[in-house]
């Protein structure tokens, strides 16, 4: 497994074990396929793993799940932040700086589109411990817990233990704090809020960290922007089974958005699913926003 990558050396795991560890370099024969943090990938050379040793990455294999956003939602070009992780984490700041439902809205469509199930990790809740935002996503069934330098660790490792998570936030919400304490000896920079509302990036690679119970978790540099232009609403619709199917009885070109832009949605023929079907549609406003600056602009 990529570990991690720095300047065209890929860092690289083998059979799981930590213990494990070789530099590797692209072989010429895969030309600029990319290849990121949590791609299993076959290696051949010096598997010594000593210092100045380099191994060379011959294949990637395919990916069971990808985390992709773009620059804008106008943008072509993906950049895939992860591949073959099960969970994100959804790192978000109750105060200081304030938090953006926009920003929560958007990773969970990147999420569910690209197989990954989403959760929502809440700190510094001590500055604002009767803050509502959680409930703006409770019709979601989005699981919730509270990772802040002074809660406790054991809901947080439970969901951990044996899965490899992508930790995402922008900088400031305390995401590093929260890896130092999941990892002990992962030494990751943390950084302070600016007085405009911004944190100061202190994680400026991606890298995958292993837990000491089981599991890895991938600690991402500070998130600006998430475009969503490789996403349509059908792709966030597939991932909520009780909705899916009944997206085929929608006119073509529907937005799932309901009246009075899509008057004919299937969707709301549901009975019972009003509450969902709100929730929904909650993200695929967000889909179609056509602001991906949320982090930084509210």
């Amino acid at each position: 497994m990529v570990v991690s990558v720095d300047r065209g050396r890929w860092g690289c795991v083998l059979g799981g074990d930590p213990d494990r560890h070789v530099v590797a370099m692209r072989a010429r024969e895969l030309g600029r396929t990319p290849i990121v943090v949590g791609d299993q990938v076959d290696v051949v050379g010096d598997l010594s793993g000593k210092p100045d040793s380099l191994a060379r990455i011959v294949r990637v294999a395919d990916r069971r799940t990808v985390l992709r956003r773009t620059a804008d939602d106008t943008d072509p070009f993906e950049r895939i932040v992860v591949s073959n992780a099960e969970q994100l984490f959804i790192v978000v700041a109750l105060a200081d700086p304030p938090p953006r439902t926009g920003f929560v809205e958007r990773a969970m469509v990147a999420a569910y589109a690209g197989g990954l199930q989403p959760i929502l990790c809440l700190t510094k809740h001590d500055l604002a411990a009767d803050s509502e935002f959680a409930s703006e996503f409770a019709d979601l069934d989005l699981t919730i817990v509270y990772g802040g330098r002074d809660d406790p660790l054991e809901p947080i490792h439970a969901l951990l233990h044996d899965s490899l998570t992508c930790l995402l936030g922008h900088s400031g919400v305390g995401k590093s704090t929260l890896v130092n304490r999941l990892v002990p000896d992962a030494e990751r920079a943390v950084g302070t809020v600016s007085g405009v509302g911004k944190g100061r990036h202190t994680s400026t690679q991606s890298v995958a960290l292993p837990l000491a119970g089981g599991g890895w978790v991938i600690d991402t540099p500070g998130i600006r922007s998430f475009g969503l232009a490789h996403i349509s609403p059908d792709d966030v619709i597939a991932a909520f089974p009780d909705l899916s199917e009944a997206i085929e009885d929608c006119p073509r070109g529907c937005t799932h958005l309901g009246p009075p832009a899509d008057p004919e949605c299937a969707l709301d023929e549901l009975p019972g699913k009003e509450r969902r079907v709100a929730a929904i549609r909650l993200l695929l406003t967000a889909l179609n926003s056509n602001d991906p600056w949320v982090v930084g602009n509210g």
